[in-house]
């Protein structure tokens, strides 16, 4: 384990959906200076009220003690840490707050280390909702002192911060959660097809499903404030995205000689929803594969 580095400047890389408001929050409440770098001004020039001042890679892997990730996939992850490894020297410490494959992430976290570099895994869970209010859900991979030297920085951003093991196991956790989202969205959709078509609407199922054994977040998020009228955006979490962390468990499923027929139907409904033009859609969209109105 290498001696980390007080922290004192902490860079931010990627502000999208989820990036932008936990940079904000990181900003505003860890009473640290804060730099970043996306590749659009807009998101770089909301957060500059925040104090946030924007950084090429190059500047935020030599200046910074702290350095969070948020990008869209690991391939975007492994670019990035490919082109920061110049810069990077021991005692710096690489968190990466995106959802990326668990080998990935225990392969750039072993190679880092040999360079004195600590690496953790914080994937985060729950709503845009929630990240704009700070109220995440963070599964942290990692050493336990980079884990408590990461642990007040992420609690800018989270309500729930949780130690899930050693690098990768934040992956696995978070992988493994939206595993279960996709596949609870999907049965809620076949519920909503079938009670439909036996005379009892969306907007009674539904309520009354919640009072019951069946509730679940899925039902009271996902269900009711979009399955529910029908509306599914974009630059929310998109069938794209959820086919992206589906395969990611599906991949860990067969390193691990697991069948997963259930994940694989979602997969294949996932797949059928981007066929038909949702792919930038919110993943409920998959409702429309599964009862067509």
């Amino acid at each position: 384990m290498c001696t980390l580095r007080p922290i004192g400047t902490i860079g931010f890389i990627g502000l999208g959906v989820m990036g932008e408001p936990m940079c904000g929050h990181l900003a505003r409440r860890g009473g640290k200076p804060v730099v970043a770098h996306d590749l659009r001004r807009e998101p770089l020039e909301r957060l500059a009220a925040a104090g946030v001042t924007a950084a090429t890679l190059d500047e935020i892997a030599r200046r910074c003690d702290l350095i969070l990730l948020s990008l869209p996939d690991g391939r975007a992850v492994q670019a990035v840490v490919a082109a920061m490894e110049p810069g990077l020297q021991a005692g710096q410490c690489v968190v990466d707050t995106s959802t990326s494959p668990v080998a990935l992430t225990r392969e750039m976290g072993a190679r880092l280390a040999q360079r004195g570099v600590a690496y953790a895994d914080a994937p985060v869970a729950r709503t845009r909702e929630a990240a704009a209010r700070g109220e995440l859900s963070i599964m942290v991979g990692a050493d336990p002192a980079v884990f408590a030297h990461i642990r007040p920085v992420l609690d800018t951003m989270g309500t729930d911060v949780t130690h899930c093991g050693p690098v990768g196991c934040g992956q696995v956790v978070k992988i493994l959660n939206n595993m279960l989202v996709f596949q609870n969205t999907a049965a809620l959709a076949e519920a909503i097809a079938i009670g439909r078509r036996n005379g009892v609407a969306a907007e009674v199922l539904l309520p009354t499903i919640a009072k019951g054994s069946g509730d679940s977040f899925v039902l009271r998020s996902h269900g009711m404030k979009s399955m529910l009228p029908r509306d599914f955006p974009e630059r929310a979490f998109s069938t794209r995205y959820a086919m992206k962390d589906l395969s990611y468990a599906l991949e860990m499923a067969e390193a691990s000689g697991v069948e997963v027929p259930g994940a694989r139907l979602a997969m294949q409904r996932l797949q059928e929803a981007e066929r038909r033009g949702h792919g930038d859609k919110y993943h409920p969209v998959v409702l429309r594969v599964i009862d067509p109105a």
